[in-house]
């Protein structure tokens, strides 16, 4: 296991679910474990300096009582966005990235917490795919915890792929930041599964991305699983305007090229820094020397903080400019950002997020 943890937290009615019983044998004496009758305690905040760093490191397994597929929280009638469908398996993660949205989000449930009941979530997604015949979902699992960070441990990726892929109406994204996927070259996805990676420049991910894989690391993942026959895709969310960004981007996307061809990538999504003023405290106090934090910013209509709108533009276009060059066009858009900043890099109007979503899923 490549993250530490202090200690595993078992609710009573989770200690003989399969995912239990799989943690404990894959932790073994390393990382001490406990069992309480009611969860929600050991999920709250400890008292110290950094009560949501010290979460990461304390894994609780409960069983979830709320749904489990749910819409982008990213979408929204002001933006243009996706369809993406999210599936809540798990919340946090033990990575610790200074721009991250989860250090507002789940800041009174800190701790990692992942759900034992976990396959209940198959006969959602076998209902939403029986209420709309003939339509094509893409669902993922890394909005609130990333996709793979523990599956080393967990082995959650298995038992997805192999629900998903004998169902022709369905694509698993997975979404991650990390290079652990020995579980994924174990499992034919016959298709049905998207790996996703979160990619930052190389000041980006020195400055702010604690604990996660090299950009260059998460590239060659990228490569063996597509390998492996996995489709895979790339998400430029946050990109930072900083001094020497442009460059920087620019020799990023021609570092991703150099490794898979535009072809063979089945999306690229970019999406500007944003952060509520909340979020925006709560990282600069937790991570007050990183400069990527520091930029001028203005809100917008979503109460967000991000970059003046020239600036994203023209991040955008740079990019934008250096996939169209690479020959065969790298199906590419905007997550939360307006129809007019999409007409300003893409010189259309975007679709409308079930076709855009459809047309990703089906690849």
């Amino acid at each position: 296991m490549k993250f530490e943890l202090d200690t595993l937290v078992v609710e009573e009615a989770s200690r003989d679910s399969a995912l239990a019983a799989r943690l404990v044998a894959a932790l073994g004496s390393s990382v001490p474990v406990s069992y309480v009758a009611d969860a929600r305690e050991a999920v709250r905040p400890t008292p110290g300096p950094d009560p949501f760093g010290a979460g990461k490191r304390r894994m609780v397994v409960l069983k979830r009582h709320t749904p489990f597929l749910m819409a982008c929280p990213a979408g929204s009638a002001k933006f243009a966005c996706c369809g993406y469908l999210v599936l809540v398996l798990a919340s946090n993660c033990p990575m610790d990235c200074s721009y991250c949205f989860l250090q507002e989000h789940v800041a009174n449930n800190p701790a990692f917490q992942i759900y034992s009941n976990y396959a209940d979530s198959f006969e959602e997604l076998d209902r939403l795919s029986r209420s709309a015949p003939g339509r094509h979902f893409r669902v993922g699992t890394g909005e609130l915890a990333d996709s793979l960070a523990m599956d080393s441990v967990t082995g959650l990726s298995k038992d997805l792929i192999e629900f998903v892929r004998d169902r022709e109406h369905l694509t698993l994204e997975l979404k991650t930041k990390t290079d652990e996927i020995g579980n994924l070259l174990q499992t034919d996805p016959r298709g049905r599964v998207i790996v996703s990676w979160t990619l930052s420049p190389e000041a980006v991910w020195k400055s702010s991305e604690h604990r996660t894989a090299s950009p260059s690391a998460r590239i060659a993942a990228a490569r063996a699983v597509l390998d492996a026959g996995y489709r895979v895709g790339f998400h430029l969310d946050p990109i930072i305007a900083y001094e020497g960004a442009e460059k920087d981007y620019a020799h990023l996307i021609d570092e991703l090229l150099d490794v898979i061809t535009p072809g063979r990538i089945s999306f690229l999504s970019m999406g500007s820094l944003r952060m509520t003023p909340g979020l925006r405290s709560a990282a600069r106090r937790r991570f007050p020397h990183d400069p990527m934090l520091l930029g001028e910013e203005v809100p917008g209509h979503d109460g967000r903080l991000r970059a003046f709108s020239a600036l994203r533009v023209r991040l955008y276009r740079i990019i934008q400019q250096r996939l169209a060059r690479a020959g065969r066009p790298v199906p590419a858009y905007l997550c939360m950002e307006t129809s007019t900043v999409h007409e300003r890099v893409f010189g259309v109007a975007p679709a409308n997020p079930a076709t855009i979503g459809e047309r990703l899923a089906l690849g």
